[in-house]
């Protein structure tokens, strides 16, 4: 006779089942993206370039705004207009004097609305002038999908959008700065407070760094009415380093980290080309004298690295060259592809007998040195 496992254990194993599933199906996010940091690519996408509000992920663009300002030493005066600012707020008076970078703390971790509005004002000028700086600094990143119409996300315009794939982007901008990646990453930050009884202290509202998922490094949080639950985070194992987005995510802590253990199981960094020397081309005259000026650094899944292959395209020599001397400094074109795709293209360079000569001298000295 068959026997029938106990109602406890049946409904235990419908809860593993569901979450199998919820797995297996992907982000709960409406929009999503996961790229990697150094090269950009796209790792995973979901409806990456509808454009939808955006929250306070905003933030990020008035942060890295606020830094690239030189002003950070600086002290504001906070406004009325800042102080009465809705939603979250790290509870500014007026007329009181914070410094900018205190405020871009209490922005990026607290999320402040009146952190916002008093950085818009000061470093715009205004805050139609800082809004003015907002959307030139997007169009500069390449955020073709976006426009901003306040400092701090909130649904008081229905200009104000934005696509997880652009916030990926100005998020791949900003952590190209080590003020913003400082900032971004900091659980817990103290700003004293001379004219309060006690210091003011910020915990970071992004729990994927301060509980829930170990790899983090940084990120930014979001939430409106109309624009439900936003997230931007940043992570790193070993040498990987991913930026993930959503847009209208019941789930987005489990989004993330569903999107940051694919990513970090899948792909591997690999060096596709070396820095400095490249055998390119059949005519002897080339043979060692090229080069490159960079390596090729890309995200690629163990299938991927044998579909890699590297093209060049050389001038072809001509006799005045051996002559005189006079070889221009760019001869070639070295060609990046996986499968039939474009990935990069880097200058070839000739060097001549001096150039050899000098680079071999410094070479030995550094292995002298090792």
């Amino acid at each position: 006779m068959r026997k029938k496992l106990p109602i406890a254990i049946l409904a235990f194993l419908l809860i593993l089942t569901s979450g199998t599933s919820a797995a297996a199906a992907g982000p709960s996010a409406a929009s999503a993206v996961l790229i990697e940091q150094q090269s950009g690519r796209v790792l995973y996408a979901k409806k990456p370039h509808a454009v939808m509000r955006i929250a306070s992920i905003t933030k990020i663009m008035t942060a890295i705004l606020a830094i690239e300002s030189d002003k950070l030493d600086e002290k504001v005066k906070v406004s009325e207009r800042a102080v009465h600012t809705e939603g979250s707020s790290i509870y500014l008076k007026k007329g009181e004097k914070i410094p900018l970078e205190d405020l871009v703390y209490g922005l990026m971790l607290r999320s402040g609305n009146d952190a916002a509005v008093a950085i818009a004002e000061h470093v715009g000028g205004s805050l139609d002038g800082f809004v003015y700086l907002m959307n030139e600094k997007a169009k500069e990143i390449g955020m073709k999908d976006t426009y901003f119409a306040n400092p701090h996300g909130l649904d008081d315009s229905e200009k104000h959008r934005s696509t997880a794939y652009d916030m990926a982007l100005l998020t791949r901008y900003a952590m190209k700065n080590a003020t913003y990646r400082k900032i971004s990453g900091t659980e817990v930050y103290r700003s004293p407070d001379p004219e309060g009884d006690w210091d003011r202290i910020w915990y970071n509202k992004n729990r994927l760094l301060t509980e829930k998922y170990k790899y983090c490094t940084g990120g930014k949080t979001g939430y409106t009415k109309k624009a439900k639950r936003t997230l931007v985070t940043t992570a790193t194992k070993g040498d990987l380093d991913l930026i993930a987005v959503t847009l209208n995510a019941p789930d987005d802590w489990n989004d993330h980290i569903y999107l940051y253990d694919q990513g970090f199981s899948k792909y591997d960094p690999k060096v596709i080309l070396e820095k400095g020397e490249v055998q390119a081309g059949n005519h002897p005259f080339y043979k060692g004298h090229l080069y490159v000026k960079r390596e090729v650094l890309y995200p690629l899944t163990k299938k991927e690295e044998q579909q890699v292959t590297v093209r060049y395209r050389m001038l072809k020599p001509k006799k005045q060259w051996e002559e005189d001397g006079q070889v221009p400094d760019v001869v070639g074109e070295a060609d990046i592809y996986l499968k039939k795709k474009k990935l990069d293209s880097l200058p070839v360079y000739y060097k001549g007998e001096k150039q050899k000569k000098e680079q071999s001298i410094w070479q030995k000295w550094k292995e002298w040195l090792s």
